[in-house]
């Protein structure tokens, strides 16, 4: 954590046309030397060339990636980060809850929080593109009120000696699940910018995950979360707030969705994303020249904008 109160997490390069497992291991390991706080992953198994559902983070609703490029699976991507570091938590930016069978799911998060002793942050969503679910043969109707359900699985399997449930679309009898989490509660940081994803935030969430929005919306997103935290009766105050942005060094991107510019610029940004209480903020690079240039502006970032040093 730097001078700006802020934790900082990088995506890891587990998606793109030069996907390797030296890449991932240098990358990695190089994150957790600079002192940062995680890294992430993103949700694809595979998609269509032709996708109609409109993508939630771009103006268009155009999703750039080619259905040619490589796209390694988050759960296995984590799993494999936590073998080669030891302080790094392992992060989904996020978790599509919708395309995966929720037992199944909860064992692999389970293990991943226990190899990696306690360094699992559990984003999840409830997804945008329809076509995607339809390859995975899962149902793309309800997918909230689903997704809902899956979380409050997930707690029971999570906490209970012996845990059984009963729900609308899934049940369990009680069965043996072991071994739990080590972390107790596991994190689950939930995305979206829909009321029905701040009310899962609030009910299910130790945080609330926003992506590439600019300052004032999830600020005014964050609020509702709070709001119906409190109406369930938690503590709107302990729940964390983490933005993912673009660390864009030459200024590419949309401003207001990114840090960028000078290291004076940078600071000015970061200042305004600490002053506005977000605790957590998910850097995902942008540079020319590959993994090794990205990495260069994260180091950079690191030593002249956050204040760590290499340890």
């Amino acid at each position: 954590m730097g001078e700006f109160n802020i934790d900082w997490g990088v995506h890891l390069p587990h998606l793109g046309r030069g996907v390797s497992r030296e890449v991932l291991i240098h990358f990695a390991q190089q994150l957790e030397a600079l002192g940062c706080h995680s890294g992430w992953v993103s949700d694809h198994v595979c998609w269509p060339s032709k996708i109609e559902s409109r993508y939630p983070y771009t103006d268009d609703g155009s999703f750039a990636p080619s259905p040619d490029m490589g796209w390694l699976d988050p759960i296995g991507t984590q799993l494999f980060v936590a073998g080669v570091t030891e302080r790094l938590k392992l992060g989904f930016s996020v978790l599509i809850l919708p395309y995966r069978q929720p037992v199944v799911t909860a064992k692999q998060l389970a293990t991943l929080d226990v190899v990696s002793n306690g360094r699992a942050i559990v984003g999840v969503g409830v997804g945008w593109m329809a076509e995607e679910a339809a390859i995975l043969g899962m149902p793309w109707d309800r997918r909230g009120e689903r997704s809902n359900e899956q979380l409050a699985l997930f707690k029971t399997l999570f906490n209970d000696p012996t845990p059984a449930f009963q729900g609308r679309h899934y049940q369990l009898p009680e069965v043996g699940f072991e071994p739990k989490p080590v972390q107790s509660p596991l994190p689950v940081w939930v995305g979206g910018s829909s009321e029905a994803a701040f009310r899962r935030a609030a009910e299910f969430g130790t945080g609330f995950h926003a992506a590439f929005q600019p300052l004032d919306t999830v600020t005014e997103e964050f609020k509702r979360v709070q709001h119906y935290a409190q109406e369930l009766g938690r503590d709107p105050q302990a729940l964390t707030l983490s933005l993912r942005v673009f660390l864009d060094p030459a200024g590419v991107m949309e401003a207001d969705k990114s840090i960028a510019g000078s290291v004076t610029q940078m600071q000015d940004t970061a200042g305004r994303l600490s002053e506005a209480g977000i605790n957590h903020v998910l850097l995902d690079p942008v540079a020319r020249g590959g993994t090794a240039a990205r990495l260069d502006a994260v180091a950079e970032f690191m030593q002249n904008v956050a204040g760590n040093q290499t340890a």
